[in-house]
């Protein structure tokens, strides 16, 4: 049936709000949609082949589970669709207001994936909310909402990798700073492969990028109460460079299981050079006064 499935299509809870909300539901059944109006409408408005007749239910239960399963550029087309089928005003529920959000969700569909965030992450719980929190705020709020949430993340994995290998680091460290000493210091990035100096290159050009997030993420993004917000296509920018950063960094030293405490003791098989020291108690970016 063509389905195709992205972790960056609609959510359920908006998929649930364009039918019930938008849509409108009576009996059971969808809007005015008849068994054939229904198929007739993936043609008709969507420019799709899909037939409704492969799936179980009434007509509300089979667009949830069509629009559930199709890719996020077909979504945006069924959206699409719908607010042409059923334009707004065209009922009390469809207000204006409603329709603009669901041309908005139409045109993130359409903008592409996002990079993806790295699943197999090892490490502090700080870092694990700020990374769940920017799959929320994706869903909810989009991207503008996210470049903080993005910055601690990687703020803290940097934290977290020196802390797991034993790199020194001081709580006042940025993650330019950190990023330059996972690169001197960490073993595993010290073997680039082939092209050694071409990736040395993409690195040191990531720590000037890691450079600019700063001022963005301090005041362009809602860590800070700013008035001047980034653009949705500039905050996906910031946010697809920190996610390939975070994925890079995870790929290539691998998932970390036991972190240290700053101050504890190396165990009989640590180096003593590899306990990390750091004064004081540990604080993310976040948490720094600017």
């Amino acid at each position: 049936m063509g389905t195709d499935t992205s972790s960056d299509g609609l959510a359920r809870f908006e998929i649930m709000r364009l039918v019930n909300r938008y849509i409108g539901v009576h009996g059971g059944y969808l809007a005015d949609f008849s068994y054939g109006s229904h198929a007739d409408f993936y043609v008709d408005y969507c420019e799709l082949d899909i037939d409704p007749f492969h799936f179980e239910g009434t007509t509300r239960s089979r667009f949830i589970e069509i629009l559930a399963t199709r890719s996020p550029r077909d979504q945006a087309k069924i959206i699409r669709g719908i607010l042409e089928k059923y334009p707004p005003d065209s009922e009390p529920r469809r207000t204006p207001e409603l329709a603009a959000h669901f041309t908005e969700i139409a045109s993130r569909l359409e903008r592409g994936p996002m990079v993806q965030a790295p699943v197999s992450l090892a490490t502090s719980e700080v870092v694990r909310r700020a990374i769940d929190d920017v799959e929320t705020l994706l869903a909810a709020g989009g991207p503008t909402s996210c470049v903080d949430r993005v910055h601690t993340a990687l703020h803290g994995h940097l934290r977290h990798l020196c802390q797991a290998e034993g790199i020194e680091f001081t709580d006042d460290d940025t993650t330019v700073a950190l990023l330059k000493k996972l690169r001197r210091e960490h073993p595993r990035l010290q073997d680039l492969g082939t092209r050694e100096q071409d990736i040395q290159k993409v690195l040191n050009a990531s720590g000037s990028i890691l450079d600019a997030l700063n001022p963005v993420r301090n005041r362009a993004s809602v860590a800070h109460p700013n008035t001047d917000l980034l653009g949705v296509e500039e905050a996906r920018l910031v946010i697809n460079i920190g996610r390939t950063l975070l994925s890079y960094l995870d790929e290539k030293l691998g998932s970390v299981d036991d972190v240290r405490r700053p101050g504890a003791p190396a165990d009989a098989s640590t180096p003593p050079s590899a306990t990390a020291t750091t004064a004081g108690p540990a604080l993310l970016e976040d948490d720094i006064p600017f």
